[in-house]
């Protein structure tokens, strides 16, 4: 149980067995605590399904998106494939930076994009810098179909926020890590369900079966990847740990395949 007492500047941590931990809130440990429950109280009240991006619906954390701007904006990408689409809001916030960088462009990929969504993607003032393909992202041909819009030489990222059961995940990891270029990241998002078990729209089983066992399967075999947090290069602050819908999900490329 988590005690806030903003009076005396301090927050108590009251453990199962008894225990307890006294934190000063000016703390890292504090901000920490009070993050966590601050992340599981936003997830039961569905605190991520009120924000848009330029008139699109973006279901994200907005720290998720600070955060992945930075990695963008130093990587400067040439291809972000995203694994799931469903308003377009993230593709839209994708675009938009390249359109700023001056280069890049977004592959969206979704079992199905249903047509409203369709239409309003392809005439946003973004479209131009988005291209959408439907079918499963782990039916071979839909990654033929990606693979075939990227030129070689191209710096490519991967962002997985589709399907996030383990096996999904796992499939995807498989299909799209040789895809990533060097020194970029496969992202696979939404790791948090292990940490948000028995809230609202969860399952029992999401102990496991979750993004989080699929990376540590992943890359148990594939050495040429490692779980790496991007360097952000401002911080004037105490706080050193994301505030995250995505734990561990940055995979960085190190070498060429296993």
């Amino acid at each position: 149980m988590l005690t806030i007492d903003e009076a005396r500047g301090r927050v108590t941590i009251r453990r199962p067995d008894g225990g307890e931990e006294v934190l000063a809130m000016d703390s890292p440990e504090a901000f920490s605590a009070v993050s966590g429950a601050w992340l599981r109280c936003g997830w039961d009240v569905k605190y991520v399904y009120g924000f848009t991006w330029m008139g699109r619906p973006i279901i994200q954390l907005p720290e998720d998106m600070i955060r992945i701007q930075e990695v963008l904006w130093s990587l400067a990408p040439d291809v972000v494939i995203e694994t799931g689409v469903a308003h377009g809001g993230s593709l839209v916030f994708y675009a938009g930076l390249m359109a700023a960088m001056g280069k890049g462009r977004v592959i969206g990929v979704d079992i199905e994009i249903r047509p409203h969504n369709r239409s309003a993607i392809e005439s946003h003032p973004m479209a131009g810098r988005i291209a959408l393909v439907e079918g499963s992202s782990i039916d071979p041909e839909t990654r033929a179909a990606v693979h075939r819009q990227i030129k070689p030489g191209e710096t490519v990222l991967v962002i997985l926020d589709s399907n996030h059961s383990r096996d999904h995940v796992a499939r995807e990891l498989e299909l799209y890590a040789p895809l990533v270029s060097p020194g970029s990241y496969i992202v696979a998002c939404d790791g948090i369900m292990a940490q948000v078990v028995g809230a609202p729209r969860t399952q029992a089983d999401w102990t496991w079966n979750n993004p989080l066992t699929a990376i540590d399967e992943f890359l148990a075999s594939h050495q040429e990847f490692r779980q790496e947090e991007p360097c952000f290069a401002f911080n004037e602050g105490a706080v050193r740990e994301r505030v995250t819908y995505w734990p561990k999900s940055f995979l960085r490329r190190i070498g060429g395949a296993s």
